[in-house]
């Protein structure tokens, strides 16, 4: 497991470092890629562990963006004090381990609701979309401290029992690249997190074997996807055809 899971992660970060739209690299961070791997190898049970393992993604990016943002510490500071957070819930929820899956999946997508309708009446994240590349290392250099960063976040997710299929493997270092928009990639990721929810749910329902409860699970994610994100590509695709057709006017 774990060279795929650290090629999986390499990939992904990869992927996240040469995008601009911060919609965009919230929306393939959510892909359970790292998941699938981690399910497909490992001897996990899935239930109501996993969606609380959802739930401590996200707080691990609020903690980072937290203490980034406002407090002004440096972000590996902070992506340390994320990770704090995330082994210390999985250590809670260990202690009451295994949860049943349709009492925790109840509370999970109230709170999905409560928190994008405040997220929306309350505006939450910056207005812009874009954030700006990180530079720094050339490309061959920035690939191999990526593959070696993976090495540790799959490292750290052995030690997490079940938790070890939602661990950040590349939250830890997406993190650090989207440093500069953390607050709107968190509030990005939050939404998109009922997709994986959904993912979780299908792979529960559809049980042994693995293959089908993992087509199931992506399935179910696209089905997911399309929801959450058809009325905004319906919009854009609107917006782009007016622009086409004024520019075609003499």
């Amino acid at each position: 497991m774990t060279l795929s899971t650290c090629l999986a992660v390499t990939a992904v970060v990869w992927v996240i470092s040469l995008l601009r739209s911060v919609r965009l690299r919230a929306f393939i961070y959510s892909l359970p890629l790292p998941i699938t791997l981690v399910l497909l190898s490992a001897p996990v049970h899935v239930d109501g562990v996993q969606l609380v393992g959802i739930v401590a993604l996200n707080v691990f990016f609020v903690v980072v963006s937290l203490f980034h943002h406002r407090f002004g510490w440096h972000i590996l500071v902070a992506d340390a004090v994320g990770i704090a957070a995330y082994v210390a819930l999985a250590v809670l929820a260990g202690v009451f381990s295994p949860l049943p899956f349709a009492p925790v999946l109840v509370p999970v997508v109230l709170a999905w609701l409560a928190v994008n309708l405040l997220g929306r009446r309350h505006r939450v994240g910056p207005p812009s979309d874009v954030d700006g590349r990180s530079g720094g290392l050339p490309a061959t250099a920035k690939l191999a401290v990526t593959f070696v960063g993976s090495l540790l976040a799959v490292g750290l997710g052995q030690l997490l029992s079940g938790f070890v299929v939602t661990f950040p493997y590349s939250g830890i270092l997406v993190a650090v690249e989207s440093r500069r928009s953390l607050p709107s990639f968190s509030w990005h990721f939050a939404r998109n997190s009922i997709c994986l929810v959904a993912f979780m749910s299908a792979y529960y329902a559809a049980g042994d074997p693995k293959p089908v409860a993992l087509t199931a699970g992506w399935a179910s994610f696209a089905v997911a996807a399309a929801v959450l994100h058809g009325g905004e590509l319906v919009r854009s695709y609107r917006a782009w055809a007016t622009a086409g057709q004024q520019s075609d006017q003499p």
